[in-house]
C-alpha cells in the first residue's frame, strides 16, 4: 500500500516520516503494537489519556499509510485486532534510536521549578 500523503511536497526523508507519525499518539500506538497485536480496548488501556475518537482516527490513518493492519474476525461478539505491518516494523526499528536518546537524556531529568 502506498502512502498517499503530500506527493512532491517533502523536503527530506524526516519530513516524510514526521508526516506519517506526527502527533502525540501514533508513536505510542506503534510502541504498544511492537509487543503483539492488540484489540482496540487493550490499546486504549495501554495509552492512558487517549480518547476513543482520537485512537480510532489515529489507527485509521496508520492503516491508510500501510503501518498498521486491521484484522476483523467473523465471531460473535465481533473481534478486531491491530498489528504492525512489515512497513510498521521497519518504522518502529527506525524509532528505536530516538527512544534510546530520550531514555538517556530526558527520563532522569527533574523539571526545574519556576
Amino acid at each position: 500500500m502506498a502512502i498517499g500523503r503530500r506527493p512532491g511536497a517533502y523536503i527530506c526523508g524526516i519530513d516524510a516520516a514526521m508526516d506519517v507519525i506526527g502527533g502525540k499518539w501514533k508513536v505510542l500506538i506503534l510502541w504498544a503494537l511492537h509487543e503483539r497485536p492488540h484489540r482496540f480496548g487493550e490499546l486504549r488501556r495501554a495509552l492512558p489519556g487517549v480518547t476513543e475518537k482520537v485512537l480510532a482516527a489515529q489507527l485509521r490513518e496508520l492503516e491508510g499509510d500501510g503501518i498498521v493492519h486491521r484484522e476483523e474476525y467473523d465471531e460473535v461478539p465481533p473481534r478486531v485486532e491491530y498489528s504492525l505491518t512489515a512497513r510498521g516494523e521497519t518504522l518502529n526499528e527506525a524509532l528505536g534510536p530516538l527512544g534510546a536518546w530520550g531514555r538517556e537524556n530526558l527520563l532522569d531529568e527533574v523539571p526545574l521549578a519556576r
